[in-house]
């Protein structure tokens, strides 16, 4: 796909992969719209204020867009009712904008943590079942429903893009199977955005670490070559362990997921 001259939308541009994203996709097509909920710059071009809750509004932005990078989200545990209005209804919104909009692509940011309960001892790709590690992943785990969806019944092109620990460097033992570098990320964008798909198709974006637990197969079929290894700093965690022995670590406790819901009134 050739997206020369397209104008594409950045859903998301404040966080931490739409800064890593920016200056390579700015070099790709012809003009980024970014957007986040809460304004500001980077990199000194402006963001659209866009609340993706706002079907409205969203399907303002995306008029005359040849495609959407959708990262928006809330991207860690939180309330459920929360996620379920912000990651699912959210990208609904993005979703339908796109179809209403004409674009040809959109690119969805799921996550590793639509898998994070299966051993840490097994190596898992998308066709595996669904094993959410919490109430984030389940938010993940319907986004990429929502866009097979639109891709099966509304033939928007739909990539899902289940990003890895995005940092500089690792940070715990746990990263040494899940990182993604900077570089390798926009590196999977730009595949994602620019491959040949058969309507729908979802990968792990991660880096090409020695201890991974996913497969690379997907991506590197779409043209993703990821050049990092997390081992290269396998020397700071010697002899630990990740936690419960789940892909998920400790995101798949039983409290990371408790305490982030509100109660009950009256409780």
């Amino acid at each position: 796909m050739n997206i020369d001259g397209q104008t594409w939308v950045l859903t998301g541009a404040g966080g931490s992969v739409g800064r890593c994203l920016v200056s390579a996709l700015r070099a790709r097509v012809g003009t980024l719209v970014l957007v986040d909920q809460t304004g500001g710059e980077v990199e000194g071009v402006p963001i659209e204020q866009v609340d993706i809750r706002d079907r409205r509004a969203v399907r303002g932005i995306l008029e005359g867009a040849h495609g959407v990078v959708h990262l928006a989200a809330i991207s860690d545990e939180a309330d459920f009712d929360d996620l379920v209005e912000t990651n699912v209804v959210g990208t609904r919104n993005v979703l339908d904008g796109a179809r209403l909009a004409g674009a040809a692509r959109v690119v969805l940011a799921s996550s590793n943590r639509v898998t994070g309960f299966w051993p840490s001892s097994e190596t898992v790709g998308p066709d595996a079942p669904f094993r959410p590690d919490g109430f984030y992943g389940v938010s993940k785990v319907a986004c990429e429903a929502l866009g097979r969806l639109y891709a099966d019944k509304f033939d928007v092109e739909v990539v899902s893009v289940r990003i890895g620990t995005l940092k500089d460097q690792p940070a715990d033992v746990r990263h040494l199977s899940t990182w993604l570098s900077q570089r390798d990320c926009a590196a999977a964008f730009l595949a994602a955005m620019t491959a040949p798909i058969d309507r729908y198709v979802a990968f792990y974006a991660i880096s090409r670490n020695t201890r991974r637990w996913w497969t690379l197969a997907e991506g590197e079929a779409l043209g993703f070559h990821p050049v990092d290894d997390a081992e290269a700093h396998a020397g700071r965690f010697a002899g630990e362990q990740v936690p419960f022995g789940r892909q998920g670590g400790a995101f798949t406790d039983v409290e990371f997921s408790l305490s982030r819901q509100r109660p009950v009134s009256g409780q």
